[in-house]
């Protein structure tokens, strides 16, 4: 397989999760891992599968990515973005190159279809969205937001068909509670601010560009009272998440139990309120 695309892997004490992903992408000539000083044996396994290796101070997720995308050499014009518990599937590679060798000057970014996995299961319905912009011409994107940045495309974005496995509780459950318990903080945070940001009704249901529509319809939600009984209901009733049996209903909980969060967050941080 000729490669006509680098990979750039953003990592922070992923010693466990960086092989695998690594070993997905063994056909890519042209690996980096962009490392936000980990403790762990993370750049020892980078190195060893032979990828260039940056570490640097992380200070957020937007500028992380940012700097990824403009400031490393690399050889190809196209890159995937991935996390370390991500993985390429040999379906979904050989549809990127044979998608980056007919895409037209106008494209900028692919659309991939990510599989999330809980207890073993692929949520095919919990899931709330599977599309995810990965592929991308570095020099015509960038990420907005400290906290589930959202990408900003000057071009087309083409749709992929095959999926990127996603494997987000690999590091067990105790983890992914930990860690979004830190982003409901920061999601809490810009929440306050995110108040005054324009929301249309009509582009969250109508608009033709996936990120613009996304983007309308999280200004939307985060207006409404109640959301976590929103989302369950979202989840349950219009997802069918109860079709992914024990785990999509568990998967369920989790994701309205962080909605909590944020909520009784925004309110510790409104001081009218304390």
């Amino acid at each position: 397989m000729l490669c006509n695309v680098s990979v750039l892997i953003l990592t922070k004490n992923e010693e466990a999760d960086l092989p695998g992903c690594l070993e997905s992408v063994a056909w890519c000539n042209d690996v980096w891992v962009l490392d936000s000083e980990s403790h762990d044996k993370t750049v020892d396994v980078a190195r060893a599968y032979g990828a260039h290796v940056h570490v640097r101070p992380f200070d957020g997720f937007a500028s992380q990515r940012n700097f990824g995308l403009h400031q490393l050499a690399f050889k190809h014009d196209w890159l995937l973005i991935l996390d370390a518990d991500e993985r390429v599937t040999k379906h979904l590679a050989a549809e990127i190159h044979s998608v980056i060798k007919t895409a037209p000057p106008e494209a900028a970014a692919g659309r991939l279809q990510r599989r999330d996995y809980f207890m073993r299961r692929w949520l095919k319905h919990a899931q709330i969205s599977p599309y995810f912009i990965r592929l991308v011409r570095q020099s015509r994107v960038r990420y907005e937001r400290e906290v589930n940045e959202v990408m900003v495309v000057d071009g087309e974005i083409i749709s992929l068909s095959e999926h990127l496995d996603h494997f987000p509780f690999s590091k067990g459950l105790t983890h992914w509670i930990a860690k979004h318990n830190v982003y409901s903080s920061m999601e809490a945070v810009q929440l306050r601010n995110r108040l005054s940001t324009p929301a249309s009704l009509r582009s969250a249901l109508f608009e033709r560009d996936f990120n613009v529509r996304r983007k309308h319809q999280k200004a939307l939600f985060y207006r409404l009272p109640c959301r976590p009984f929103l989302k369950f209901g979202y989840m349950m009733i219009v997802r069918r998440a109860f079709l992914d049996g024990v785990p999509g209903i568990n998967y369920t909980f989790l994701q309205c139990f962080y909605e909590y969060l944020i909520s009784l967050k925004e309110l510790e941080y409104t001081p009218e309120s304390r």
